[in-house]
C-alpha cells in the first residue's frame, strides 16, 4: 500500500518543491544502482573500460548529493515544515549520504578490478566468489530504492532480513579467500583485491538497510536505528 502524502498542501509550489526533491533522490539512486551493477560486471568480466566509466560516474553522484542537500536546507529555512514534510526532508538528507557512500563503494570495486587486471596481465578468470553476494546486495538496494519511491514500508522487513544472508555469505567468502592465500602465497595480491570488492559489497548492503530505516522514519515517524530485527518488525507492523 502506497503512502504518498506529497500534494496535500494549499501551496502548489510547496507540493512541487517536495516532489522535485523526491524525484532527484530517485535519479541519484538510479545512478548509484547503475554504478553498482556496472562495477560488479566490470570486476567479473575484466572490463576495464566499464570500470573506468564507473569511476567517472562517481562525480555525478557527488554533485547530486550536494545539490539535493542544498535544496533541502533552503526548503527547511523558507517553509519551516513540520510532521511528515519535516521527516521527508530529514530522510532525504540522510538517504543521499547513504547513496553517495554506495557510489564510493562501487568505485572501490571498479578500482579493484583495474588492480587485478594489472596483477594478472590482462588474463581473466570468473570471480565466482562475488556472484551470489552481488545478487543479494543488488536486490537489497533495488528494494530500498523502491520503498523510498513508493514511500511505504511493506518491503523493508524483508530487505533488512536479507542483511543476515549477506553477512553469512561475506564471512564464508572471507574464509575461502584466506584458505586460498594460505595454500598458495602467489594468490595473495589477487585475493586482497577480491577481499576489497567483497567488503565493498557487504557495505553496500548495510547502506541499503540504512535507507530502509529512513523510509520507516519518514512514513511512520519511528526511529528504528540500532535496534534488533525483531524490534524493527514490531514497529513496522505497529505492535
Amino acid at each position: 500500500m502506497e503512502n504518498n502524502k506529497i500534494g496535500h498542501h494549499i501551496s502548489r509550489q510547496f507540493n512541487q518543491e517536495l516532489e522535485d526533491i523526491r524525484n532527484r533522490v530517485l535519479i541519484m539512486g538510479g545512478l548509484a544502482e547503475q554504478q553498482v551493477e556496472s562495477a560488479v560486471r566490470a570486476f567479473m568480466a575484466g572490463d576495464m573500460e566499464l570500470a573506468d566509466q564507473v569511476i567517472q560516474q562517481d562525480s555525478q553522484v557527488d554533485m547530486l548529493e550536494k545539490e539535493i542537500d542544498r535544496e533541502c536546507l533552503e526548503i527547511l529555512a523558507r517553509r519551516q515544515p513540520t510532521a511528515f514534510d519535516l521527516r521527508l526532508l530529514i530522510a532525504v538528507i540522510k538517504s543521499i549520504t547513504e547513496l553517495e557512500r554506495i557510489g564510493d563503494q562501487a568505485e572501490r570495486i571498479a578500482r579493484s578490478a583495474i588492480h587485478l587486471d594489472d596483477i594478472e596481465g590482462g588474463s581473466h578468470e570468473n570471480y565466482y566468489e562475488l556472484k551470489h553476494l552481488a545478487d543479494l546486495v543488488k536486490e537489497m538496494l533495488h528494494g530500498a530504492l523502491d520503498s523510498f519511491a513508493r514511500m511505504n514500508v511493506d518491503q523493508v522487513v524483508y530487505i533488512t532480513e536479507q542483511d543476515e544472508n549477506v553477512n553469512r555469505e561475506y564471512i564464508s567468502i572471507i574464509r575461502q579467500l584466506i584458505s586460498q592465500m594460505m595454500e598458495d602465497p602467489r594468490n595473495i595480491k589477487r585475493t586482497i583485491n577480491v577481499l576489497w570488492a567483497v567488503r565493498a559489497l557487504e557495505r553496500i548492503g548495510d547502506h541499503a538497510c540504512n535507507i530502509c530505516e529512513y523510509v520507516i522514519y519518514m512514513v511512520k515517524g519511528e526511529d528504528v536505528r540500532h535496534i534488533s530485527q525483531e524490534e524493527l518488525e514490531a514497529k513496522v507492523n505497529g505492535r
